[in-house]
């Protein structure tokens, strides 16, 4: 392996790493995370098992999907975000419980706090993790298949909203709690990553 493959995959670790460990303050603080985690949350609670579990077994079935339909997006990436990151959000929500005192995730302005750093944060991690090109999670690849099969003539940005807000009323059909800062994300976040992400590769890591 070459020093550039290892430096994507050093980058690539810490990016879903982190992804974990900010998403678990953004959970906890209950003001609203990313679509898929939103609808996984949701389904999680209502099956009353891990949330890193039901991640597991929703990207095995999505990722069968991959392999059939376009099996190049696949890297180690793909196994580490499937596996790892629901997980590692699960541990260090145990972990904040019997350390961080409640009031942090609960009271203003400290839950304010809380939520911009961590988003901004996951945000920087995920840009981390999608542009050491590694390979994508089953559930960004799936848009990426729609639009080069199906919707070709239709601009990505609005066929991963589509998606994204397909996914935002699963969630609410199956009793979830939509946040407003849920909602900005499906039409925010993935431009967000895309931008900081360009500027990453380009002042930071220049690959």
């Amino acid at each position: 392996m070459d020093s550039e493959k290892i430096k994507k995959l050093g980058i690539m670790t810490l990016g879903v790493f982190f992804m974990g460990f900010f998403l678990s303050f953004l959970i906890e603080v209950n003001l609203g995370t990313d679509p898929c985690t939103f609808m996984n949350l949701t389904i999680s609670s209502r099956l009353g098992i891990l949330f890193g579990t039901w991640q597991v077994l929703l990207n095995l079935v999505l990722f069968v999907f991959v392999v059939l339909f376009d099996r190049h997006q696949i890297g180690p990436g793909t196994i580490a975000n499937m596996v790892f990151i629901g997980y590692i959000s699960d541990f260090c929500r145990w972990i904040w419980k019997k350390t961080i005192p409640e009031f942090v995730f609960r009271e203003w302005p400290y839950r304010a706090v809380v939520f911009i750093v961590a988003l901004l944060c996951f945000v920087i991690a995920a840009s981390l993790y999608m542009n050491a090109d590694m390979g994508v999670a089953p559930y960004d690849a799936i848009p990426n298949i729609i639009s080069d099969r199906l919707l070709k003539s239709v601009p990505f940005k609005f066929v991963r909203i589509g998606f994204d807000g397909t996914v935002l009323l699963i969630g609410f059909l199956l009793g979830g709690r939509i946040e407003i800062c849920t909602v900005l994300m499906v039409f925010l976040l993935g431009p967000t990553i895309s931008a900081v992400g360009g500027f990453l590769n380009q002042k930071v890591f220049n690959f």
